[in-house]
């Protein structure tokens, strides 16, 4: 019985997120689908569909936004409301770790762009893939290690380890196909 309840709860871990992600951007395509479509078409006396319209609604929107907030005028606004997301309990910590993430794939502060390989102690010989993250941890007391996130193979997860710096190396690659390799599970063919 433990042992099903054990393969119950791994099911879990990895059914839960996905299905709730994809019921969330089921049902906010929908409502966005029928919200511009009863907006496009509410002046005629007929009802009309257009399906796709909520995506397509919702790309230049985003977009737009995307825009608006290179504008120099918009800039601090957009630092009032960032600031005060980032005081507020809870909000800051779901906000800032979304921002954190969302600024490491795309943004000027990209983090996944230093691939390396980190060779463990136990067991003898073994590597493993990852992007430095971090080179200084001096704010943590640690004055010799990086921070190295290595992803999952096939997931949207990974470990970030503590690493001294001599186990690191830097491995000349685009960090963009680097990422493709790692996650494939080595499937994914580099060019070099």
């Amino acid at each position: 019985m433990k042992t099903l309840l054990n393969y119950f709860l791994r099911g879990m871990l990895l059914i839960l997120p996905f299905t709730v992600t994809a019921y969330f951007m089921y049902v906010t395509v929908i409502w966005m689908n029928d919200f511009f479509n009863e907006l496009l078409f509410s002046w005629f006396e007929y009802e009309y569909q257009i399906p796709g319209l909520g995506i397509v609604a919702g790309f230049i929107l985003i977009t737009f936004f995307g825009f608006l907030i290179t504008r120099t005028f918009v800039k601090p606004v957009v630092y009032f409301f960032e600031k005060l997301l980032t005081k507020t309990p809870i909000f800051n910590i779901v906000y800032s770790s979304l921002k954190d993430l969302t600024e490491a794939f795309v943004g000027d502060r990209k983090k996944f762009n230093k691939p390396v390989y980190v060779e463990f102690s136990e067991p003898a010989g073994m590597k493993r893939f990852g992007f430095i993250t971090e080179e200084s941890l001096e704010h943590f007391g640690l004055k010799d290690e990086v921070a190295v996130y290595c992803p999952h193979s096939y997931n949207f997860s990974g470990n970030l380890y503590i690493v001294p710096r001599e186990k690191v190396t830097r491995i000349k690659t685009d960090p963009t196909n680097f990422m493709r390799f790692v996650v494939s599970g080595g499937v994914t063919r580099i060019q070099s």
